[in-house]
């Protein structure tokens, strides 16, 4: 597999046997190796027809349950079916909790995958599965945090290619952007670096922006607790308000750094491309005006804003729909478990009825309008999902434990009919009976949707050949 100074490369399936053996015969600065290259470069921009120009993934971490959502079973037995009932929509044998109301009353503008489905049956693994198309791995002596080695998320994966199409000219929007907070970030501790949303072994130059929102107090959840404009207030992780003056002293040092390229090249030659990204990404985004317009909310009308609802994740979606709408590709909106509060429901409260349906309903389905109106819902394709499902017994306190086995998913936008269902569950809700769709599935299906063949090798840094979505199709019955 062709490795360029120990950088992590990719290369098409289209490159055949016959051109790896004229690399390998005409040595690393061949004439075939410019040839290959230049292969490699027309594959990706040869790629099946994009659909959509940005992906908005809304990442319930936690795991939401299948029976108070999109999946409910009011035929099972009681001790099954749970409190709730269904509530009329406009699609057809969908059966929607009577707690989420305004999705119901727009259900024409999506489809629901009823048949998700994998064995990782923890969050971390979960979550990095449907973030990245691969299971994880589990580091050495456990633990539930990020690694260098872990996959790349999808949106790590957009990234990257941005970077190659881009040559090393700074950009000054990111291609892969995180908001609120990273995962885990709110929790009391704060010490979980969850895996799944970054570069992995795709390189540091791949993470995503990341902003920062600061809780406030630890009495409840600010995902779902009306906030204040001071406290929705998001900044850059790792980065305070910049002054005019600081943005021109910035700027000067780095054109001073430029003087010093014999001291780079004495590092090793991975390191320095690695750092060059780095540093070009960061000047870009730290003297950006367009990233910074992008995350201020106090651009946005009052009443739109009220319509998302003056909660965290709310407005979220609102800074992602924001950063699409300025460019950026793929933007991951997490609705986090904060302390216990959360999608992650092993007993049953007045939180999943009180707040979290009602932020997720209020909030998603002020996205798929604002996007629509826009004109932007035909070219941005909206994904909602957690990373698993609960089980059909619940426990004492009427919460539900974890059950990857079956999980829904609200997909939207750049072609999805909407008004649809994909797959089916069984009477009790626990297995897929149709389509069963695995989180490759669904990675293949955003790929192919930005115009990403999914078939596409990544080259991992020792040299391993690894295709972006292990053995993933497409769902092209989602599509109009």
């Amino acid at each position: 597999m062709l490795e360029i100074l120990g950088r992590p490369g990719l290369m098409s399936k289209r490159l055949g046997r016959r051109a790896m053996l004229q690399v390998g015969g005409a040595g690393l600065f061949g004439l075939s190796l410019l040839k290959v290259m230049a292969a490699e470069e027309a594959a990706l921009a040869t790629g099946p027809k994009p659909r959509a120009k940005s992906v908005i993934f809304l990442f319930l971490f936690g795991g939401p349950s299948q029976y108070e959502t999109f999946d409910m079973k009011p035929d099972a037995p009681a001790d099954i079916r749970g409190p709730w009932s269904p509530i009329g929509c406009r699609t057809p044998g969908l059966r929607i909790c009577e707690h989420l109301p305004k999705l119901a009353a727009i259900s024409e503008r999506y489809c629901v995958i009823r048949s998700m489905t994998h064995d990782f049956n923890d969050h971390s693994g979960g979550g990095h599965y449907i973030q990245t198309g691969h299971r994880w791995q589990i580091p050495v002596g456990g633990g539930f945090s990020a690694t260098p080695q872990d996959w790349p998320s999808m949106g790590s994966v957009v990234e990257f290619l941005e970077q190659k199409k881009a040559q090393g000219v700074s950009r000054d929007l990111p291609a892969y952007a995180v908001v609120p907070n990273r995962l885990g970030r709110l929790q009391e501790n704060g010490q979980y670096v969850r895996p799944g949303e970054y570069g992995g072994w795709l390189g540091a130059s791949a993470n995503p922006l990341t902003t920062r929102v600061d809780r406030l107090g630890l009495a409840d959840n600010p995902y779902w607790r009306d906030c204040n404009d001071t406290e929705l207030r998001c900044r850059i992780e790792g980065l305070e308000p910049l002054t005019p003056d600081d943005i021109g002293r910035i700027r000067r040092r780095a054109t001073l750094l430029e003087s010093f390229d014999t001291q780079r090249r004495i590092l090793d030659g991975a390191q320095s491309r690695e750092l060059d990204l780095l540093r070009e990404r960061a000047l870009g985004l730290v003297t950006s005006s367009r990233t910074r317009d992008a995350l201020d909310l106090e651009r946005e009308p009052t009443s739109l804003r009220d319509g998302y609802g003056r909660h965290l994740f709310g407005q979220a979606c609102l800074m992602a729909r924001r950063l699409v709408e300025a460019g950026t590709r793929f933007v991951t909106v997490h609705y986090d478990c904060c302390d216990g509060y959360g999608w992650d429901s092993h007993v049953h409260s007045t939180d999943v009825k009180n707040h979290l349906l009602p932020t997720f309903d209020q909030a998603l389905s002020a996205l798929l309008l604002d996007l629509e109106q826009r004109g932007l819902l035909a070219e941005t394709l909206v994904v909602a999902l957690g990373e698993m499902g609960r089980t059909a017994k619940p426990t004492k306190d009427w919460g539900r434990n974890h059950w990857s086995t079956l999980f829904p998913a609200v997909i939207a936008g750049a072609g999805v009919r909407g008004g649809t269902t994909w797959g089916a569950s069984d009477r009790n809700g626990e297995y897929p009976i149709e389509h069963p769709t695995s989180p490759e599935d669904l990675a293949a299906t955003i790929y192919k949707s930005l115009g990403i063949d999914p078939a596409t090798m990544l080259t991992m840094p020792d040299g391993r050949p690894v295709p972006l979505t292990a053995g993933g199709r497409p769902i092209e019955g989602i599509f109009g």
